[in-house]
């Protein structure tokens, strides 16, 4: 029977979803974080997961649980973010000798819930942000947006589906990333070795010493070539923000737009498709030996809106006043 319902975990509300034989906790309080996506007849946990952990715990360093999407994500440079229309100056939050701003606000930020149902095909909850000027950011980014998440678990697995409103009248810069941490194993009791990470990278990005682009895109090197023919392991041995352009993979002989986990001892996999407004893949693992690591689809590049590069090579885009952006995203077990 698929399900929803909201209910109190460890400090938070959260809505608990079942359908398909997978269940999720969407923590809409923390930034609209799924927390948890488990899938019970495989036995996988999908996401890093403590049943320790307090709502607390998740809000001080909310990047590295569960499903965070990040908004404005990543790097801007001296916390300088440029348009078409304006320069905002973001808080430096990042310390030397990056002296960036870095992942932006949205995911600590509460957003309401909608709606949350379920009839015979799937379960779903539907979540919104209003950002205005009751938002202690705006003081840095005064350009009015609504933020919407859609969240819909089935046999299919779980399908997140991201709106952007533009309620102002200037331009909304656009970037948006997941920083997506996989629990290390995701399997129930395997091995962190027998994890192999398939990865559709074209030209890599090449990053300097503050983890910004130089603007220098670089053929695939050995190391590289491992996430394209999905011989890395992605974990026990530090994988470092490695920024890709993203392409196709195969995944049981058609064209798959996203990554592929494979615990190689049982076969089982954890895919995880993107729709193509994700332009990029970052890989980073916090050194590698956390039990985690995270295959991040990026909108844009690090820096996007500062760079010389052409927005068609960049991903940057602007959300004109009125207009709607849109980005998809879907996690499920084979």
């Amino acid at each position: 029977m698929n399900t929803t319902q909201l209910m109190n975990w460890n400090g938070t509300t959260v809505v608990r979803m079942s359908a398909g034989g997978y269940e999720a906790l969407v923590a809409y309080e923390i930034g609209c974080n799924v927390i948890r996506l488990r899938n019970n007849e495989k036995g996988m946990e999908f996401f890093r997961w403590s049943d320790s952990n307090t709502a607390e715990d998740i809000r001080q360093s909310a990047e590295v649980w569960g499903l965070p999407t990040l908004y404005l994500p990543n790097r801007f440079a001296d916390g300088v973010l440029k348009t078409s229309d304006g320069t905002y100056h973001l808080p430096v939050n990042e310390k030397a000798p990056y002296n960036n701003h870095i992942h932006g606000f949205l995911h600590k930020r509460t957003f309401e819930v909608v709606e949350h149902s379920s009839d015979s095909n799937c379960a779903w909850v539907k979540t919104r942000y209003v950002y205005d000027e009751n938002d202690e950011f705006f003081k840095y980014l005064p350009v009015k947006f609504t933020a919407e998440y859609t969240f819909t678990l089935s046999e299919n697995g779980l399908e997140q589906n991201i709106s952007f409103i533009n309620n102002d009248s200037k331009v909304l810069p656009m970037s948006l990333a997941s920083h997506t941490t996989i629990n290390a194993p995701f399997v129930d009791g395997a091995k962190e070795e027998d994890i192999r990470l398939t990865v559709p990278v074209g030209k890599k990005c090449e990053l300097n010493e503050r983890c910004l682009p130089t603007e220098n895109l670089k053929s695939l090197n050995m190391w590289d070539l491992e996430y394209k023919n999905g011989s890395k392991c992605p974990v026990l041995q530090v994988c470092d923000n490695d920024m890709y352009f993203g392409e196709e993979t195969m995944l049981d002989g058609q064209p798959f737009h996203g990554v592929i986990a494979e615990d190689t001892a049982s076969g089982i996999r954890m895919c995880y498709e993107v729709s193509d407004a994700y332009k990029f893949w970052i890989v980073w693992n916090d050194r590698g030996f956390n039990h985690y690591f995270c295959p991040e689809p990026m909108t844009a590049m690090i820096d996007a809106p500062n760079l010389k590069l052409p927005a068609d090579i960049s991903g940057y885009v602007e959300v004109k006043p009125g207009e709607t952006y849109r980005a998809h995203s879907r996690f499920f077990a084979k």
